[in-house]
């Protein structure tokens, strides 16, 4: 039913190898790359947000390119990218981040691309953002000022006004 198979046994030579031409070598193990070589095409996994817990009270600021949950007392400034302060929370200070959940009490100045204030949410100062939503229930104080960069505290208030089009030429002034 199955015949032998005629990969490696000897056989007659073809015209190629008569003539003295050898086949190449294979190349050795050790040219392959090792796996050392290889870099990782996955992204890291990004680490857990760092929480303050309840009982924490921190006089000083906080700086982190990562995500930080505050559930106690902040006295100084935060900045992160992603920001949630916790209904048992208070701040007192300026925050900046990406992203801010506001479940808690800040007394201070509010930056952030977007902003949201739940229904828990106590705010006593300026609220400067891309995007904003409050729940209802919601205690806030302040003033609420919309900037395409709130992250940069030297941006413009939004957009720059376009200037006054041209009068077109040939036309009687008036």
């Amino acid at each position: 039913m199955f015949s032998k198979s005629k990969i490696n046994e000897p056989g007659p030579k073809d015209d190629a190898t008569k003539g003295g031409a050898t086949a190449a070598p294979a190349q050795p193990a050790s040219a392959a790359p090792k796996p050392s070589e290889f870099k990782a095409s996955a992204p890291k996994a990004k680490p857990p947000a760092s929480v303050l817990s309840a009982d924490l009270h921190i006089t000083g600021n906080l700086k982190t390119t990562g995500d930080i949950q505050v559930e106690g007392t902040v006295e100084g400034d935060i900045r992160a990218h992603l920001l949630t302060i916790g209904e048992t929370a208070t701040i007192k200070g300026e925050v900046t981040a990406d992203d801010v959940v506001i479940n808690g009490r800040i007394v201070g100045r509010v930056r952030g691309l977007k902003v949201r204030l739940t229904s828990t949410a106590r705010v006593e100062g300026d609220i400067i953002h891309k995007t904003i939503a409050i729940e209802s229930g919601a205690h806030f104080e302040g003033s609420v000022q919309r900037q395409d960069d709130p992250l940069n505290p030297g941006a413009s208030k939004s957009a720059p006004a376009a200037a006054p089009a041209p009068k077109p030429q040939g036309q009687p002034q008036s």
